[in-house]
């Protein structure tokens, strides 16, 4: 196993940031998994999950059972991490832009389509090999003015030739969900199953460029566009893992959770482990364009009707918004059949505000599907 440290701010006089890594296995031996937590830096059970499975990963190296390469990075947003207000973690925004720390990754399948012109054929292996290359180099070239900009780049530049990315993190309040591309369907249900997954939220371009779509959605927008005389395939499965609610810091379910993604990466070919019998899923996929957001008509306490986890029927109550000083109570629907998976963990709402999101199977948004 080999650390690594990477300076993300070294300016003299002003706050410096370092990054560390953590490399298991030999590059080019085999294939690439890459794990990163929290990202977004206040969802602290992805990083209570990175500890166990770099405790396993260190016993699996010394015993010889990785095959391939693994990269883990525990604590994946050192800026998010030292952004406090008034004793409070704000770990999703960049203080210094406003802009959200899984959003405005480089997607280079613009500048591929140029490069790649003329150079790519009919073996799909020598085609993925000739596309990595090229991704890499436009990392590489990315330019960062901002430590925000660098340490996405440094973060990128490690993942985007992966077959598998796992982009660990978690809702306010939720169900555990998987965010990954409509192609990836397959690759990512053995995972959804071995989680014990609720929700399994799939789109070809969700919006605002995360983390895991500049991974992997090159690949799709790629073969769109050279045609079916190029073959290339879904080369890099990265899905998003929703590590259930910010609150559910608990060793028991880090532990069970580090177990489930160990036993993913060894049905990937990448650990010499005993696989466990694959758990009946508890979800079937269905489109991100069918998840139904609620949002509050008015101030006021929320009070639930639903619970986490529940099937809600179109036209059913949700929840309750309770002004206490007008005394009006207005409930809230569902419009669409659905699972509610994920809900804010705040209880007095303004007006507007956020309460809850609802898996249906029916697609019918469009644009920006993602939550800011």
């Amino acid at each position: 196993m080999h650390a690594y440290k990477h300076a993300i701010a070294t300016e003299a006089g002003v706050a410096g940031y370092e990054l560390r890594s953590f490399h298991y296995g030999s590059p080019g031996s085999g294939r690439k998994a890459y794990i990163q937590a929290a990202l977004h830096a206040d969802e602290v059970p992805a990083m209570l999950v990175a500890h166990c499975l770099r405790r396993e990963l260190d016993r699996l190296h010394q015993e010889g059972r990785i095959l391939g390469e693994i990269i883990l990075v525990p604590a994946a947003n050192p800026i998010g991490l030292s952004q406090v207000m008034q004793g409070i973690p704000f770990g999703r925004f960049d203080f210094g832009s406003g802009v959200n720390f899984n959003r405005a990754f480089l997607h280079v399948a613009d500048a591929l389509k140029v490069s790649l012109a003329g150079r790519l054929g009919a073996d799909a292996a020598a085609n993925v090999a000739a596309i990595r290359a090229a991704a890499r180099a436009v990392i590489a070239g990315w330019e960062a003015p901002d430590p925000t900009t660098l340490l996405k780049k440094t973060l990128l530049g490690m993942a985007i030739d992966a077959d598998i990315v796992l982009d660990l993190h978690s809702d306010n309040e939720a169900m555990l969900h998987l965010y990954a591309g409509t192609a990836l369907a397959q690759k990512a249900a053995p995972l959804a199953a071995l989680l014990g997954a609720h929700a399994l939220l799939l789109s070809d371009a969700s919006g605002g460029d995360p983390f895991d779509e500049a991974c992997s959605r090159l690949w799709w927008d790629l073969g769109a566009h050279f045609g079916p005389r190029f073959p290339i395939p879904p080369a890099c499965a990265a899905i998003t893992v929703e590590l259930r609610g910010e609150m559910d810091v608990r060793y028991d379910l880090a532990e069970q959770d580090a177990r489930a993604l160990l036993q993913y990466l060894a049905r990937e070919g990448l650990l010499d482990i005993p696989l466990d019998a694959l758990p009946t899923p508890l979800c079937e996929a269905t489109p991100l364009s069918g998840v139904e957001r609620l949002d509050a008509p008015q101030s006021g306490v929320l009070v639930f009707r639903k619970a986490l986890g529940e099937q809600v029927a179109a036209g059913e109550a949700v929840a309750d918004i309770v002004n206490p000083v007008s005394g009006k109570t207005a409930t809230v629907h569902a419009s669409r059949e659905g699972q509610l998976f994920a809900s804010t963990a705040h209880r007095f709402l303004l007006r507007g505000a956020h309460i809850c999101k609802i898996a249906g199977a029916t697609p019918f948004r469009s644009g920006s599907l993602l939550s800011q």
